[in-house]
């Protein structure tokens, strides 16, 4: 598939973009199907039944309210994150639910909604099957569609495999390696980023690209703001404290002068405050899942607030290269925990922020990419094991600490001449070979790792 930069970047909910962003999309998909079917009016029922990691951990995740919304007809990027809990709490209160469209139906939450703890279809690991039945229980409609990271769906196809589309979308630059873009910009002697804008022309002016851009760096300082305004706990068994306000307010009185390490605070800050805002549930951008949502906004603080003479161009530009590793990531790898692990996710944030800031601090594109494969080769192996099914334990601290590796990441790299032996793509055919001999009690399914040693309180 072709992918934008606004793919790689979406605004949604939290706390996750493949257990809450994917199912209220493909629930809202469902329900669209059968609008444009003719059958909506006809249903009676509608059932939902969650497998693999998103049954394993659905419940931590927000997989279950998140299906109900989608039933609703909300949207990941403009559901109203205050209303939506409300909004749920209504259909269980009532039992019955206003499906998109303005279609009222009962509904039996425990007969209509089923997470599967230890059931997988073959398919992909986060899977989701939808069934719409009329007034005599005939079934009018069954489709399953899977959530394969991101925020991204996808549809099943007649062989009940996950359905990719040729996208014949003609882009100016079409790339889906390291290599392939590298060889771009060096034919047209341009950056990285100039590749990923001439692609994005397809789509969009240059004013709406850097108008859509700045939109998302707006989004992100918001959430930043949030998290740093808010106290007390997150919402689960758990009952982790909310720590970034309490670390605003001590780092803004603080005198730091002779702290040569006190930006790395500052930096752990912005990421602890976006992914506490996401454990709650809040608005947050996909970059390029929810739960690595904080390095790349912790990073852009970082060259906005500490860089010398950084500036909105900056800022576009540093968007615009995450985004191209971000495609080749998302085309030769996994950006999905449920697939291939942390490695997928915090990993893959990590060589995009790492990248990103090399160009805005006049890195080459060698440079570029080899500040991307330091970021993910690092992060080879690592294992998704949230501690209750919670984006919490180790999501939020492993945010802060990966914001910190992308910024060396980036100095290394800048140290260099852009000459490595291992490239980006050898790292990202690792990460995948990596999280093909993963066991899958690792891959976001809370059956391992710190998920089990450590005691839920």
């Amino acid at each position: 598939m072709t992918l934008s930069a606004f793919d790689l970047f979406s605004i949604g909910i939290g706390p996750s973009s493949s257990h809450t962003v994917g199912p209220m999309r493909a629930a809202l998909l469902f329900m669209e199907s059968l609008s444009l079917s003719g059958t909506l009016q006809r249903v009676a029922r509608v059932r939902a039944e969650l497998f693999g990691s998103l049954g394993a951990t659905g419940r931590g995740h927000g997989s279950d309210n998140a299906v109900l919304l989608g039933l609703l007809g909300e949207r990941p990027e403009d559901v109203d994150t205050d209303a939506a809990p409300d909004l749920v709490a209504q259909i269980r209160a009532r039992g019955r639910i206003l499906l998109s469209g303005g279609h009222e139906i009962a509904f039996n939450e425990h007969a209509d909604l089923t997470l599967h703890r230890r059931k997988t279809l073959s398919a992909h690991p986060n899977s989701m099957t939808f069934h719409a039945f009329d007034s005599e229980g005939g079934i009018l409609a069954t489709r399953t569609y899977y959530s394969v990271g991101g925020g991204f769906v996808l549809a099943d196809s007649p062989a009940n495999r996950p359905m990719i589309v040729p996208d014949p979308t003609p882009v100016r630059h079409p790339f889906r390696t390291a290599a392939e873009l590298l060889g771009h910009c060096r034919r047209e002697q341009v950056p990285i980023s100039a590749v990923m804008r001439r692609n994005e022309h397809y789509w969009r002016a240059d004013q709406e690209i850097d108008a859509g851009l700045m939109h998302i760096w707006q989004v992100m300082t918001d959430c930043v703001r949030r998290g740093c305004a808010r106290d007390g706990v997150l919402p689960g068994s758990l009952k982790v404290p909310r720590r970034a306000k309490t670390w605003h307010d001590k780092l803004s009185t603080e005198d730091v002068d002779g702290d040569p390490l006190a930006v790395t605070d500052w930096v752990s800050l912005y990421a602890l405050a976006v992914n506490e805002e996401n454990a709650s549930g809040g608005r947050v951008v996909t970059a390029p899942t929810n739960g690595a949502a904080g390095i790349i906004p912790a990073v852009l603080h970082y060259y906005r607030r500490f860089v010398p003479h950084a500036n909105d161009e900056g800022v576009v530009r540093f968007l615009l290269t995450a985004a191209a590793i971000g495609v080749v990531l998302k085309e030769t790898g996994s950006i999905s925990g449920a697939e291939v692990g942390c490695q997928g996710e915090v990993g893959s944030a990590c060589a995009m922020a790492a990248a990103g800031l090399t160009e805005v601090c006049g890195g080459s594109p060698e440079q570029v990419e080899n500040a991307a494969e330091i970021g993910l080769e690092h992060h080879l192996g690592l294992t998704c094991d949230p501690v209750g099914g919670l984006v919490q334990i180790p999501c939020i601290e492993r945010n802060a600490v990966a914001a910190n590796q992308a910024i060396n990441a980036s100095r290394i790299a800048l140290r260099g001449n852009g000459r490595h032996i291992v490239t980006l793509d050898k790292a990202i055919k690792t990460m995948r070979q990596t999280g093909a001999d993963m066991k899958t009690k690792y891959k976001e399914t809370a059956r391992g790792g710190l998920a089990v040693n450590v005691i839920e309180c």
